[in-house]
């Protein structure tokens, strides 16, 4: 008897420091959508997890597409979009701009080709130049590479080229690190991704004169730029306002900034 009153008290014992060891739940938050800021978000939400033990953010990518409906399904507190426009059905989100985010044009440090126009850009992507000797490189066909329909970063992209009908051969990639892994593969290929993830992998090109670097993004002079949006049913509040609030905070901005994007002001 003793040793069954003694194996109930060593059990309660147990479920009572787990309890109160445990303390409260901690409060989950889940962030998906835009890939070119997922990176950067994953950066911020480990830090803020570091010095805010009670929370819990889940990162997750998918696309701007995905931030939106997410945000609006209530699949995710927060969606992630990085966009020129936000569509009609993000218009019933609380949308704060985070960031600043130039879209870089990018080909393989191979390629001899330095600069181009708007318009070549334009043409290359809608087929109408096909070799790289028409714009002063080597005689070699041009691989196309783009993101998929429904990517903040194909969206802006065409909306600030204008006029793209984009070639039927062209490799569709779902992430702006694919399409970096992509032309770091082929010496002709051309693709753009997040001004904030250009490496050495790849080089990114001077449009209309003007390269893809903070200095020119801040002046207005490259004319690439998007914003980075996070979007939120209704008014953040609680934790979810806390953490937003970090992120633009000065030591968000901070890391906003130290690892390749812009501050929002």
């Amino acid at each position: 008897m003793f040793k069954k009153y003694f194996f109930l008290s060593a059990m309660l014992l147990t479920l009572l420091t787990m309890f109160f060891g445990c303390g409260k739940a901690k409060v989950p938050i889940t962030m998906a959508g835009s890939t070119a800021f997922q990176p950067f978000a994953e950066k911020l939400a480990d830090q803020y997890m570091q010095s805010h033990n009670n929370v819990t953010i889940t990162v997750q990518g998918g696309g701007s597409a995905v931030g939106i409906q997410s945000a609006n399904s209530g699949a995710a507190q927060i969606g992630m979009a990085d966009l020129v426009t936000l569509p009609q059905e993000a218009k019933s989100l609380d949308a704060i701009v985070v960031a600043k985010d130039g879209i870089a044009v990018v080909v393989n440090p191979k390629n001899t080709v330095t600069n181009l126009t708007t318009d070549q850009v334009r043409d290359i992507f809608n087929g109408k130049i096909t070799n790289w000797k028409e714009l002063g490189g080597l005689d070699a066909p041009i691989t196309v590479v783009s993101r998929e329909a429904g990517s903040g970063t194909r969206s802006s992209f065409e909306q600030i080229i204008k006029d793209i009908n984009l070639k039927r051969d062209a490799l569709i990639q779902d992430s702006n690190g694919t399409i970096r892994e992509t032309v770091a593969n082929d010496a002709n290929a051309v693709g753009y991704i997040s001004h904030g993830l250009i490496n050495e992998k790849v080089k990114a090109l001077k449009i209309d004169g003007q390269e893809s670097t903070a200095e020119s993004i801040t002046s207005g002079k490259y004319k690439l730029v998007r914003p980075i949006f996070l979007l939120v049913k209704g008014q953040p509040q609680g934790e979810i306002k806390n953490f937003i609030d970090y992120i633009l905070s000065s030591e968000g901005q901070q890391t906003i900034k130290s690892n390749g994007l812009l501050p929002a002001k």
